[in-house]
């Protein structure tokens, strides 16, 4: 019998283990030393220390990882999202280890990681990409005030390197540029080991809209329709939905095409997210960034299309690739769903993280219209070593008001004591009159935060 050690931990720890047993596989989780007493370690069949509670000495430690394959005797690793799920230097240990990568190819993680090489593949694949420049390497400058006023201002200084808002600046004036540009290397350099930017325009009221893929390896592949993730916090998500409220027909044809364009170029593998900048006003779309993994958001298309992606994407590997394949006709979308990050956060002080203890964790029980990912049972300690998500509250209905309302109910049942959370923040979200009328975009959060988080 094949077993999955899982590289990650909490709540999508507990997803992939219930994936395996759907698929009658063992499931070997890791863990830190903070991490000891959580539902994923006691819920896998098999479970291995793998260091200190500091990510870098644990879950970011490839060799560690490695040495537990060994240890259990792995046959394939599963590395969710987030960690070392798209880094390709582990996919390689993994496979050197004799273990199957359940992933796309590294090459392909490698290529789509930086975002320089994504924009180049997205364009010889007739992808429309947002206005941008050339790369600069940390500590050049030259060209630098040219390559700007051509892309536009307002325009975003992003790292190559870069992913979740991290080493992404927002400049609106050419006089601020290098100064901005200086800073945005230096922290690329530390956090990725790499100060490569560039430069692309930003527009002002845009959307985040994704679309599921999922490749077969040989350039043939299928998409599971698309997802709206414009409510952020510092350029993370919140609130997600599927499909993208108000969107026309002809809108999401064209993406769907060409995140489709996307896997045929790069002969993709197994799932993946196609994401996309849209202009709010015009619904003109560009192509962001290609996520080589699970992402966090996967339930909602989950819901909406009755497919279970995490099996998908375990059968897909075991297989040798050459296993069932969906056809593109078969697969339909059902109602309306949304996904709320539930989090030990403070939103009255920018959303600061709030460890600590629960002393106190009710959650609604799932049903047909109703999923719980949760990272944490009661009587657990969130740590400040990770990011402080205490579970997804993902509801379903058959339109958007229904499934908003669904989601308002399951909040309002939500109790927690001990940490801060933003529960009552994305009840306000929901019931926004905006947010209720589909006008959505990534500032939407910034312009109504006086509403959606009044400080006490």
């Amino acid at each position: 019998m094949s077993k999955i050690l899982i590289a990650n931990r909490g709540e999508i720890a507990r997803r992939i283990i219930a994936a395996c047993r759907s698929l009658d596989l063992r499931s070997v989780a890791v863990f830190s030393e903070a991490d000891a007493d959580l539902p994923f370690v006691a819920e896998a069949d098999e479970a291995v220390a793998i260091g200190p509670a500091a990510a870098r000495e644990s879950y970011l430690k490839p060799e560690r990882i490695v040495a537990a394959i060994a240890e259990t005797g792995a046959t394939a690793v599963h590395p969710g999202y987030g960690f070392l799920a798209e880094n390709a230097d582990f996919a390689d240990m993994v496979a050197g280890s004799g273990a199957t990568w359940i992933g796309p190819r590294p090459e392909t993680i490698r290529a789509m990681g930086d975002k320089g090489r994504a924009r180049a593949i997205a364009e010889a694949a007739g992808v429309p990409v947002v206005p941008g420049s050339d790369r600069f390497a940390e500590g050049e400058t030259e060209g630098l005030e040219t390559a700007g006023d051509a892309v536009g201002y307002p325009l975003l200084v992003k790292a190559s390197a870069g992913g979740g808002g991290i080493g992404m600046q927002r400049v609106d004036r050419p006089e601020d540029l290098a100064k901005t540009a200086s800073a945005t290397q230096s922290m690329a350099a530390k956090a990725f080991g790499d100060g490569t930017v560039f430069l692309e325009r930003l527009i002002p009221t845009a959307r985040h809209v994704e679309m599921q893929v999922f490749g077969y390896g040989d350039g043939s592949g299928v998409h599971l329709f698309e997802r709206d993730c414009s409510l952020q916090r510092r350029y993370q998500k919140v609130i997600e939905e599927a499909p993208g409220p108000g969107l026309a027909a002809d809108t999401r044809t064209r993406m769907a095409e060409a995140a489709l364009a996307l896997v045929r170029e790069t002969r993709y593998a197994g799932a993946g997210t196609v994401e996309f900048i849209v202009d709010a006003a015009t619904e003109e779309f560009f192509f962001l960034e290609m996520n080589t993994r699970i992402q966090v958001e996967h339930p909602v298309t989950e819901m909406i299309t009755g497919h279970d992606l995490v099996a998908m994407q375990i059968a897909h590997a075991l297989d040798g690739h050459g296993g069932a394949r969906l056809a593109q006709d078969t697969i339909a979308q059902c109602g309306v769903s949304i996904e709320c990050r539930l989090y030990a956060e403070s939103p009255a002080k920018k959303f600061f993280p709030s460890p600590g203890p629960l002393e106190r964790l009710r959650l609604p029980a799932s049903d047909d219209t109703l999923r719980i990912d949760a990272a944490y049972a009661e009587g657990n300690t969130i740590t400040p070593y990770y990011d402080p998500l205490i579970a997804k509250i993902v509801a379903a209905g058959p339109d958007r008001a229904a499934a908003i309302a669904r989601a308002v109910e399951a909040l309002e049942a939500t109790e927690v004591a001990g940490p801060n959370t933003n529960r009552d923040f994305l009840i306000a979200c929901l019931r926004h009159p905006e947010f209720a009328a589909g006008r959505v975009h990534t500032g939407f959060i910034d312009t109504h935060l006086a509403d959606l988080a009044p400080k006490t």
